[in-house]
């Protein structure tokens, strides 16, 4: 019975090391930024690695089509969002070995 205990303080002990390399993974991807542009960089997006939008660049050019104008704006930040949840995914492969583990996704604060 005694065994079972101290599996038990292992697996609580790795759980704790996981949680806290969890955190310094958002935290330095916090710090990262992802860009994207849509119509051949006509307008350029940037994020965080939270999926917020940090900053966006349009080329005059593109004001000219305001309905192109929103239709690469939303190309551009989900294609920049696209980016940073895919590095999220790769960080979170390497903190867990590959394995893919439900509601890891909700300890990252949705990211």
């Amino acid at each position: 019975m005694l065994g079972g205990l101290g599996d038990l303080a292992g697996l609580l002990k790795q759980a704790k090391q996981m949680k806290s390399q969890m955190e310094q993974m958002q935290a330095e991807l916090e710090k990262k930024t992802f860009e994207a542009d849509a119509g051949a960089g006509l307008v350029v997006a940037t994020v965080n690695g939270k999926s917020d939008l940090t900053d966006i660049r349009i080329d005059p050019k593109a004001t000219e089509d305001v309905e192109m104008l929103e239709d690469l704006v939303k190309a551009a930040v989900a294609a920049a969002a696209a980016k940073a949840r895919d590095a999220v995914k790769d960080e979170m492969a390497k903190l867990t070995g590959g394995l893919n583990l439900p509601g890891l996704g909700g300890l990252l604060g949705g990211m």
